[in-house]
């Protein structure tokens, strides 16, 4: 190396990487969610309620608070989250998994009912879903657990240990909410899957999730009439909705009617600004939007990819690989769902559908990623 080269190599000054492509995506998908929801709630908000504005102002409270929290949480060292606190000595994920495990409880005793469901938490004029919270309690513990020792990963039995660890915060979200404990199930086999290099094993672990799912399925009467009502969409009474759907995506075409257009949403979509809301999206701004939207999903996945391949530890892109999981896994179900590519299951189109609980938890969790990201060392 000549002189000239030594200088130029000292010049290099190494600065902490911060994925800013990552949260005006968020933003944006946001923004986006807000506008669709004024689209698609104003009708029966106006009708029931009258205001127009009723669901679309619930939801920006949620986003504004959403975007604080991940703009605060992006700036903290994620690994604070394991290490033990100064005082008490207890690290801080140990704290997380029992307050969850501790409201999972509390849905089941004092839950208030929702649509049938019990699976929210009211104190005064707030009202949340506890299993939302838990869905980064897996994705942070999971993560602890296998960074420990990820050699254990390489047999089954490393699996099996962790998924026993995780197993009582899941199992009581299943009691309320199988789609969210399938996802939250996900999340962890994604994160030991990636940690292994042995991956042979998964295919028995496959198989038993697989037969569990059946018994969760098929074992209670409601799951199964929803298979019914897939197979038999046209006829079956519970088929009403997604057959709604299917009509206002195929009236959409490849360009929609037009922002604000949608004639499904007028009564025919029960709620169609939650779970259904990429349906409207469909009939509103048609092929093209969709696709559209699909492509910024998958741009977003791409950079939380990103960001587990190069983060600092391996603690970081372990709980990057869980976030890249539970967000890939939500826009696949909800639009399988959508589409009536599998049997319906209550599952939101992250960022976009009504829900204030999922919406701050989602974003709580882009904060760390982009705090994985924040520890990330590039030169200039």
């Amino acid at each position: 190396m000549n002189r000239a080269e030594m200088e130029q190599g000292k010049k290099k000054k190494v600065h902490r990487y911060y994925d800013y492509t990552l949260l005006f995506l968020t933003i944006f998908l946001v923004c986006f969610g807000l506008v669709m929801i004024y689209s698609t709630s104003s009708y029966n908000a106006q009708r029931f309620y009258g205001d127009a504005t009723k669901f679309v102002m619930q939801q920006a409270k949620a986003a504004v608070l959403g975007i604080v929290g991940m703009l605060v949480v992006s700036k903290i060292d994620y690994r604070i989250y394991i290490k033990p606190l100064p005082i008490i000595k207890i690290r801080p994920i140990y704290l997380l998994y029992f307050l969850c495990l501790g409201l999972q409880l509390l849905v089941m005793f004092m839950g208030s009912e929702s649509g049938g469901s019990i699976r929210w938490i009211e104190i005064g004029s707030l009202r949340f879903q506890p299993s939302e919270l838990s869905k980064i309690a897996v994705i942070l513990f999971t993560a602890f657990v296998v960074q420990l020792s990820p050699r254990r990963l390489d047999k089954i039995w490393g699996f099996f240990r962790a998924a026993i660890l995780v197993a009582p915060l899941i199992g009581l979200v299943v009691i309320e909410n199988f789609s969210t404990a399938l996802i939250m199930g996900v999340i962890m086999v994604a994160i030991c899957f990636v940690a292994s290099k042995k991956k042979a094993y998964f295919i028995v672990c496959g198989v038993i999730l697989v037969a569990l799912g059946c018994v969760f399925v098929f074992g209670v009467d409601y799951r199964s009439e929803r298979i019914d009502a897939w197979l038999q969409i046209e006829t079956h009474p519970k088929g009403y909705q997604i057959l709604q759907g299917l009509y206002a995506i195929a009236s959409g075409r490849i360009f929609g009617k037009g922002l604000g257009q949608s004639m499904q949403k007028l009564g025919f979509i029960p709620e169609s600004h939650t779970d259904m809301i990429f349906s409207v999206i469909c009939e509103e701004l048609g092929l093209f939007g969709a696709i559209a939207v699909i492509l910024l999903f998958i741009l977003l996945l791409y950079r939380l990819f990103f960001i587990a391949v190069n983060s600092a530890d391996l603690y970081g892109g372990l709980i990057a690989t869980g976030i890249m999981a539970h967000i890939g896994m939500q826009v696949l179900l909800n639009i399988a769902v959508v589409t009536s590519s599998i049997p319906s299951t209550g599952v939101p189109l992250p960022f976009i559908s009504y829900g204030g609980t999922s919406l701050v938890v989602l974003l709580l969790e882009m904060g760390i990623a982009l705090s994985v990201s924040n520890q990330i060392k590039a030169e200039a």
